[in-house]
């Protein structure tokens, strides 16, 4: 069974930092791309963050540029959103996805595996 399984949510404060990982299981997650979404209540899903199956290229939205990094370890199955200096904005659920491509789109990416998600908070 192909799953995506993201962790490393919570509470934190403004300024704050929490790094997400999302483990791929039943496929071997260094063959495809890999995506970061969030959904806030109330408002459309949104690209934050893409990572080429190489780990060569990454792409993030401008709302997090400087502050999220994405990575992979890929002898560990595993893709990570290092997310600094957070802000009440960040605030949503965070989604990861994978495949069927290698390498990240500008924009219009189809992803074929999606993961639960995962509740990023940042209140005082």
């Amino acid at each position: 069974q192909l799953q995506l399984v993201e962790s490393g949510g919570g509470l934190v404060q403004p300024g704050g930092s929490l790094r997400l990982a999302c483990v791929a299981s039943g496929f071997t997650l260094n063959a495809y791309a890999v995506g970061w979404f969030r959904q806030a209540p109330g408002k459309e899903r949104e690209g934050v963050s893409c990572i080429s199956s190489s780990g060569g290229s990454t792409k993030h939205a401008d709302s997090v540029k400087g502050r999220f990094t994405i990575s992979r370890d890929n002898a560990k199955n595993t893709v990570y959103l290092q997310m600094n200096s957070l802000k009440p904005e960040d605030t949503a659920i965070y989604y990861c996805a994978a495949g069927p491509l290698r390498g990240c789109l500008n924009s219009g990416q189809a992803w074929s595996s999606w993961g639960q998600g995962t509740q990023v908070t940042v209140s005082s």
